[in-house]
């Protein structure tokens, strides 16, 4: 077994978003982990809460009111590169996400990939 030192991002979507949101991270990123691509978790249903500021421009509800909206939980990793992360996250999360300030969440973690010479394989 190898652990692979990775980023694991979390990003938080409406439903309805979804598919556009990953279409445009593999756009930027192929998410390779060992001999798989285009490796996803995605967890739903949710709920996000939020009440904007005076200054927010918020895509959903108004200044100053708390709005509530279904949303989905999609996790990714991809290995430990800064310059890869803020490329996928500025060109595939943010460019692609709906809200002004999409709930992104980044965590240094390590994925444990399995070695070739598994038992039974």
């Amino acid at each position: 077994m190898q652990l692979i030192p990775v980023y694991r991002i979390t990003v938080f979507v409406p439903p309805a978003d979804m598919d556009a949101l990953k279409a445009g991270i593999l756009s930027v990123d192929d998410l390779a982990m060992g001999d798989y691509r285009e490796v996803m978790w995605i967890s739903s249903p949710g709920l996000e809460q939020f009440r904007p500021d005076q200054a927010a421009s918020p895509a959903l509800g108004k200044a100053g009111e708390l709005s509530a909206a279904p949303t989905v939980r999609l996790e990714f990793s991809i290995p430990r590169d800064a310059q890869r992360l803020q490329r996928l996250l500025r060109e595939g999360v943010h460019a692609h996400h709906p809200w002004e300030v999409p709930a992104v969440f980044v965590d240094e973690s390590l994925f444990p990939l399995p070695t070739r010479e598994r038992a039974g394989r």
